[in-house]
């Protein structure tokens, strides 16, 4: 093994961190302080000092970071690893249970049930106690069972409080939803957790095998472990036990993190010794005194102070920006700007946002720009399910023999085209080497009799075995559907392209009709008839992409505002999202604040820092319960970047067909107002020197 330099690599908290792996160790790392390199030297030093592998477990979240976790003790040691554990909490119960589940009445070849056979079993759960699940939410049920599996919640304290779920009698329910579970031999997510303590706490000689095999634990992002994967790790931990995590960076309380795990440990290990890492080897001191200025307002955390020996670096600029459109134009023009005069590629850049309903102006942005960008985090705008469905319908209308697109919108909303006659018209158009539209248009007008003839044909879908029942309402209705299709595209290619029927109608305005005459509404509401709030947010995404027509139609560099040049400019923003494009240089990353949690760039904006956006206007609505924790969510976002920060904050922002007044995020108020520079309207370059020295710029970048 690799005779180790700590003093060469790390700096003196780091190698007390190291070093220190006798008794309980709590390790607050602060963002960007090297945690990653702290566990893994220390993983390599206990292997060092003759601890064996089989002796050391870490715990961590994700199959990616346990990854890299063990790749990176490999190339410390140059050692092969057999017998180290290094594993995600749930692959942990895995191991677990496969050792030890008989004992709780179940046969080890046991199943998981992932989401959709979850949901399943508790339908039929539902149906085996006379409840029909046609009106209950499942997920919301699945989401409550979690709970009451996981102690969050006990049925006891539902009864008391007269709780709406005790009294919809879902208590046996989940009884008949576990009886399953065992009949089936199968375990859901929570079970892995859950069903290893349930064994540790039963059979007290099994605890102390496991005890006794893992000697040194330790656990990484301990702020974002639920109270059950504490419970796992504090029945395991003898005394040498050490947890590394920032309470500052816990913004997962929504899927059950509990930041106050860390008060926990110090009162269940006494003799804790804490260790800082505060030196951050990421950001400029003006970002992090940004940052530890905003969350030094939070009242329910450990004291720290991030501090670099990265210069003090350019302030932090903050822009309010008219509207969503001119935010997203503002992020674009600086990336740009940022390109030509300084060594950035594509992926040095992080636009960070709350929620996903803000990638649309800043995807539009970036496409006028020709800047390739990638999603992540959620999907991206023009990748949503309803988004595509009303850009087909569209794609069809200005070209009818587009297949791909005709499939989409064919039963879109429904309208009862049996799988019968869409097999047929697809036999027919592979038949005559014709596309979809022109064989619907063979069977619109074929004479009667003509279906009636047996043959071999691709008429034959529509004959054999299927008869008049085939549409519930035979042949007659079948050519009924294909008509009443066509017509309906014919018209609005008419109105749309030639603008007879509504002269003086915008393309926005007809695209409003066509949602309106397609009901697209109503086929919300069917499809999600057990969450209306989803079914909602799906129609608000729809009137963002016809404002956003409005955007581009009222925009006077515009000059031909009609169907054609729309699609071509949006088929731009669906090309191939393949790393290394545009010379590779990679692509911009946006991407939500949580997914970008681990995460660095050189250059970070923050979009849409307004209240009612980040604090989000749920946990204002929620009494400011989660404000320390949507404080939390604005500093990991600070703390993402290295040398720039950009913040914008709209004045107005669309929402529906209106447009509203936005205040800025009070968060802006707690970052001291000398680390900030407001950005002004960027001036034409008026001094010809000036201007030959940012040609030459521009120049040298292609030479």
């Amino acid at each position: 093994m690799t005779k180790l330099n700590f003093e060469a690599e790390l700096n003196e908290p780091q190698i007390r961190a190291v070093k220190t792996i006798d008794g309980p160790v709590l390790i607050i790392a602060g963002a960007g302080s090297g945690k990653t390199r702290v566990i893994t030297y220390r993983i390599a030093y206990m292997l060092e000092m003759g601890i064996p592998q089989s002796a050391i477990l870490a715990l961590t979240f994700t199959n990616k970071a346990a990854r890299e976790m063990e790749s990176r003790v490999k190339e410390l040691t140059g050692k092969k690893l057999q017998n180290l554990t290094v594993s995600t909490f749930h692959a942990f119960g895995v191991r677990i249970l496969r050792e030890e589940i008989e004992t709780l009445g179940y046969r080890k070849n046991f199943s998981i049930y992932d989401e959709t056979d979850r949901l399943q079993l508790i339908k039929d759960s539902l149906r085996e106690v006379r409840i029909s699940p046609e009106g209950v939410d499942l997920y919301a049920l699945g989401q409550f069972f979690s709970n009451i599996k996981i102690g969050r919640l006990r049925w006891e304290d539902l009864v008391e409080k007269n709780d709406p779920m005790a009294r919809g009698g879902f208590e046996p329910v989940y009884r008949e939803y576990q009886h399953g579970l065992k009949l089936f031999n199968a375990l859901d997510f929570d079970d892995l957790l859950v069903l290893p303590i349930e064994i540790f706490e039963t059979f007290p000689e099994i605890l102390e095998k496991y005890r006794r095999r893992y000697r040194y634990i330790m656990v990484d992002e301990f702020q974002d472990t639920s109270v059950t994967q504490y419970r796992l790790m504090n029945l395991l931990a003898d005394r040498n036990v050490c947890v590394v995590g920032d309470d500052d960076q816990s913004i997962y309380s929504w899927r059950g993190a509990n930041y106050e795990n860390i008060l926990n440990f110090e009162r269940d290990f006494p003799g804790t010794e804490e260790i800082k890492l505060e030196q951050n080897y990421r950001s400029t001191s003006t970002i992090l005194e940004a940052a530890n200025g905003v969350i030094s307002h939070n009242t329910h955390r450990k004291g720290k102070n991030l501090w670099s020996g990265n210069g003090g670096g350019k302030p932090i600029e903050l822009f309010h920006p008219q509207n969503e459109s001119e935010e997203g134009e503002f992020i674009a023009s600086r990336i740009r700007e940022l390109l030509f005069r300084e060594k950035f590629t594509y992926d040095d850049f992080g636009v960070l946002i709350r929620t996903n309903s803000l990638t649309r102006s800043i995807e539009e942005a970036f496409l006028s720009e020709n800047i390739p960008y990638r999603v992540s985090g959620g999907t991206s705008f023009f990748q949503r399910k309803e988004i595509k469905d009303v850009l087909s319908y569209l794609r069809v209308i200005a070209n009818p023999d587009d297949d791909v697109n005709l499939l989409r919108i064919i039963n879109t909303p429904r309208r009862g085209m049996g799988k019968a006659l869409i097999t047929a018209v697809t036999d027919l158009a592979r038949k005559n080497q014709s596309s979809l539209w022109d064989a619907m248009g063979r069977l619109r007008h074929v004479p009667a009799p003509l279906f009636q003839e047996p043959g071999t044909d691709a008429l034959d879908p529509l004959r054999r075995g299927h008869g008049p029942s085939a549409y519930g309402g035979g042949i007659d209705k079948g050519r009924a559907e294909i008509d009443g299709f066509m017509t309906l595209i014919e018209s609005f290619k008419a109105e749309i392209l030639g603008g007879a029927s509504q002269k003086g109608w915008r393309l926005s305005q007809k695209v409003r009709r066509l949602i309106e005459t397609i009901d697209y509404w109503s086929y919300l509401i069917t499809e999600y008839r057990k969450n209306d709030k989803m079914a909602r947010w799906k129609f608000l995404n729809i009137e963002s992409l016809i404002s956003s027509i409005e955007t581009w139609e009222a925009d006077e560099d515009n000059p031909d505002p009609t169907l054609y040049p729309y699609l071509n400019r949006i088929s731009l923003i669906t090309r191939n999202d393949e790393d290394g494009e545009a010379g590779g240089k990679g692509k911009v990353n946006l991407m939500t604040i949580h997914a970008a949690k681990g995460l660095e760039f050189p250059v970070v904006f923050i979009a849409g820092a307004e209240e009612g956006i980040i604090p989000h206007e749920r946990s204002l609505e929620e009494g400011g319960g989660n404000i320390e924790e949507e404080r939390r969510l604005f500093y990991v976002a600070i703390t993402r970047a290295r040398d720039k920060l950009f913040i914008s904050s709209c004045l107005k922002r669309r929402r529906l067909q209106n447009t509203v007044d936005c205040v800025p995020s009070p968060f802006l108020a707690e970052i001291p107002p000398h680390l900030i520079a407001y950005r002004e309207e960027e001036k034409p370059v008026e001094d010809p020197k000036e201007a030959e020295k940012y040609f030459a710029l521009l120049k040298s970048k292609f030479t």
